[in-house]
């Protein structure tokens, strides 16, 4: 049977002393928050039986903060593996306690859209969302701000110069990667591009710069019209075959947006031997057998862990320090997967 750790061995793995571990216990004297986030570390790595108390005496000395997060699809993965990586940030959190508020949004309807926003920020002292950019949503961002209610736009931006600031990847980037990686792989053909929304301003970035990259230094390739799919993988499907039948000399395509599920259902059902090189966002369980299967070459993805510690951190400073004088974009960089590293 393991031995129960002790005090001593908590205080040996935080590397504090034994006393410093009690009046983190017992809250007798004050202990910076560096050291007892260390203790705190410490008890949970090795399954200290007092982890719970020692978070509640730190939890008394910080700051609370309800916050609220509206995401898009609560069916896809992507966004409940969203959801995920925000509530465990908020539990991980220790500068300051986080009363976290995940919605969802079931409609890509502006009016819905700002409605939700206006609701959640009645709630919430400061919002993340990730919606489409118009100028009704602009006006619902303007509205809450005036009410003391910072809202950042995540992934894809929207009400620019309204809002708090961007919290997601560089799109443009993301578009050029795409290219970069299909132009470096594909024998010269013809090339696609899916997007989800012409209002996703995400989706616009990330075909601005896939075009841009093979106009610089791949012309060898043919570059069709963009397909709108709606993010909806029984569109993506279709379309995906249809583009298949059209065009023999097809080379790749890139999933700019979501719905890359029925893309990778029609690869694999017409794809197979034709080396067509396919770009995909995001690590989904759809994506992941994809790549193991060879069905699709890379998938380029958000890294939902460090973006939302990010973003507690910046959604806490707006509260406490008021708006930003110029409204920001804080880009983080992505996880590029392929069949080697999944």
């Amino acid at each position: 049977m393991a031995k129960r750790p002790t005090i001593a061995d908590l205080a040996e793995k935080a590397g504090v002393s034994v006393a410093t571990v009690d009046r983190v216990l017992n809250g007798r004297l004050p202990v910076r928050e560096e050291t007892a986030r260390r203790v705190y570390d410490a008890a949970r790595d090795i399954g200290y039986h007092a982890t719970g108390l020692i978070r509640q005496r730190i939890e008394r000395e910080v700051s609370q903060y309800r916050l609220g997060f509206l995401l898009q699809r609560p069916e896809q993965e992507f966004y409940q593996n969203f959801a995920t990586a925000i509530r465990a940030a908020c539990t991980d959190e220790m500068r300051f306690r986080v009363l976290p508020a995940v919605e969802f949004l079931d409609s890509q309807n502006p009016a819905d859209n700002a409605a939700r926003l206006k609701d959640l920020a009645q709630r919430c002292r400061a919002v993340a969302m990730a919606s489409i950019d118009h100028p009704t949503v602009s006006a619902a961002v303007a509205e809450v701000k005036a009410r003391g209610v910072p809202v950042f736009s995540l992934l894809s931006d929207f009400a620019s110069g309204v809002r708090e600031g961007y919290v997601g990847l560089n799109n443009r980037k993301v578009g050029r990667s795409a290219a970069w990686i299909i132009s470096r792989i594909a024998k010269p053909g013809k090339i696609a591009i899916f997007v989800g929304s012409g209002r996703f301003h995400g989706h616009e970035l990330r075909e601005i710069g896939f075009r841009s990259y093979f106009r610089e230094y791949a012309p060898q390739f043919q570059l069709l019209d963009t397909l709108l799919n709606l993010e909806t993988p029984s569109i993506a499907y279709e379309a995906t075959l249809h583009l298949m039948q059209r065009h023999a000399d097809l080379a790749g395509f890139y999933v700019a947006g979501g719905g890359m599920e029925g893309a990778i259902a029609a690869l694999r059902e017409e794809g197979a031997g034709r080396g067509i090189v396919a770009v995909c966002n995001e690590l989904t369980a759809e994506s992941r057998s994809g790549l193991a299967d060879n069905l699709i070459t890379a998938a380029i993805a958000t890294p939902l862990s460090r973006l939302s510690q990010q973003l507690l951190g910046l959604m806490v400073t707006a509260i406490e320090s008021g708006p930003a004088d110029t409204p920001g974009q804080f880009f983080l960089p992505y996880d590029l997967f392929i069949s080697e590293n999944i």
